[in-house]
């Protein structure tokens, strides 16, 4: 991923909260020399000094039959994205876009059938702790968690390179900036909203 020094991340601690925080993310790799991809929930663990992503998909998906033969794995998440208007800076400009991405490249094997349950353990739990309601797995059927487990493939991926890119108009002079966060609250819309909320953030945070 190409990312200019304006906008390159290098805080791991960052780079993994944004992970957590935007975890439904895109598996990419190759069959014969053509891209292939899965968009699917992702889980983030550390063993000893490594990291790693957790996730299943089903064993109809013929993508974690390439895990073997690709030397690498590249992953990729991605935040709140925004079109910023060259009409809200002070001065003749073209337009842009704002992002959050972040690319991870590793090396993908398939989990164990334990290792597997674990992952969607903490899966559940993740994902079902503000429910009304909790179905978490030990309130499921044997016969149905049996029966599903067959249908899917569980993997982790070894994180090796990372590369996170936010471009949020570090650039620009504080009037654009502050004109672009208003602009952006005002248009009325979620991703607008969001990316006008972290500009803030990031704003705050720098005073």
């Amino acid at each position: 991923m190409y990312i200019p020094n304006y906008y390159k991340v290098t805080n791991v601690e960052e780079i993994w909260d944004f992970v957590q925080k935007n975890s439904f993310g895109t598996i990419v790799t190759t069959e014969q020399g053509k891209p292939i991809a899965t968009h699917l929930p992702l889980g983030l663990n550390k063993k000893g000094e490594d990291y790693y992503f957790t996730g299943h998909m089903a064993n109809g998906n013929p993508q974690w039959k390439t895990f073997e033969t690709c030397e690498d794995v590249l992953v990729m998440f991605q935040g709140p994205n925004a079109y910023i208007s060259s009409s809200w800076y002070g001065h003749e400009e073209v337009p842009t876009w704002n992002y959050q991405a972040v690319h991870v490249y590793g090396k993908a094997s398939i989990l164990e059938k334990d290792e597997l349950i674990e992952e969607l353990t903490i899966m559940l739990e993740k994902y079902e702790i503000n429910r009304e309601n909790l179905v978490l797995w030990d309130k499921l059927s044997p016969h149905l968690l049996e029966s599903e487990l067959k249908g899917i493939v569980g993997f982790k991926i070894k994180v090796g390179e990372i590369q996170a890119a936010y471009k949020l108009s570090q650039n620009r002079n504080e009037t654009d900036y502050l004109n672009i966060i208003n602009k952006l609250e005002n248009e009325g819309k979620p991703n607008s909203k969001q990316m006008a909320e972290l500009m803030d953030k990031r704003l705050k945070n720098n005073t």
